[in-house]
């Protein structure tokens, strides 16, 4: 991921610079000139920014104006909470404008892949959400689905990542308890985090064992009824900050839905406060070592 962004910001860098020459030029000659089709730039995360260069207050840039790279998502950071209170939801439409019908209502952590930025006839940019093609249900998504950009946060990332190979090298170890729901990580010896999660419900318990991460990904589209697993009906689109540990789907992931953490509370995953979440899946290695204990 690092090179990844390393990469991009050179030739941002190179690109800025040029342009910004030009301004200079142009300033210098005394010359009026008015910007076109340029919208607002998403804010990235601090952990995440990749170009460093001053932008003149004149100057705003999109780096996600077609063609975009790979692996944009977007983050909703400043929404309704789990029961959809403490303010209104930002709105996911049928298409890039308001006219269109809202289709869901969008709480607060809620990450999802980005494939296209649509401009409507106010000028106002729109984020073409990607779907999921792994979703167990299909035909519960009826329409396209369109963030207004202005209203999320837009970052990078390298996408899903499969171990592998199962004998991969870390020092990093995270142990789930499930009688105290807790979550506890080290880098070798040393205390990383330590908080409350929800653990499986008694029907659906987190499995016990010791585990290795082996897949990671920062926006995963969950969905039941799980055959042999749950009978309960539920659509969770954008879950963020995924750590898969077992081949059955149990993961340790970021929860925008509820707040009960220091009890049982999933269908078999590590529910995980969502800035902890994010924090942890930016800490941990593809390897990391999962021990699921009583």
């Amino acid at each position: 991921m690092r090179k990844h962004l390393d990469h991009l910001l050179h030739k941002d860098r190179v690109h800025l610079t040029a342009f910004y020459g030009i301004f200079i030029a142009l300033a210098l000659l005394g010359l009026d000139f008015t910007l076109v089709g340029v919208v607002q730039a998403p804010t990235l995360p601090a952990a995440i920014i990749w170009s460093t260069i001053p932008v003149p207050s004149t100057q705003i840039i999109d780096p996600v104006s077609p063609p975009l790279h790979d692996n944009n998502y977007i983050e909703v950071i400043d929404s309704c909470g789990p029961y959809y209170n403490g303010g209104p939801c930002v709105n996911m439409r049928s298409g890039p404008d308001e006219e269109y019908p809202v289709v869901l209502k969008l709480r607060t952590g809620i990450v999802l892949e980005v494939s296209a930025t649509v401009t409507d006839k106010t000028g106002r940019s729109w984020y073409k959400i990607k779907p999921d093609h792994k979703v167990r249900y299909p035909e519960r998504i009826t329409s396209d689905w369109y963030v207004a950009s202005n209203l999320v946060q837009f970052f990078y990332d390298d996408g899903a990542h499969e171990l592998s190979s199962r004998n991969a090298t870390t020092t990093k170890h995270i142990i789930v308890s499930r009688s105290k729901q807790t979550l506890t990580a080290y880098d070798g010896d040393i205390l990383y985090m330590e908080i409350l999660i929800s653990t499986g419900l008694e029907l659906t318990p987190t499995p016990l064992g010791t585990y290795k991460v082996y897949r990671m990904t920062p926006s995963r589209y969950m969905q039941g009824p799980i055959p042999g697993l749950s009978d309960q009906p539920y659509d969770l689109p954008g879950v963020p900050w995924n750590l898969y540990f077992t081949v059955d789907g149990a993961v340790i992931h970021g929860v925008y839905w509820h707040d009960h953490f220091g009890q049982p509370w999933s269908h078999g995953c590590v529910n995980v406060p969502l800035d902890k979440a994010k924090e942890l899946y930016m800490w941990a290695d593809m390897g990391t070592t999962v021990t699921v204990q009583d």
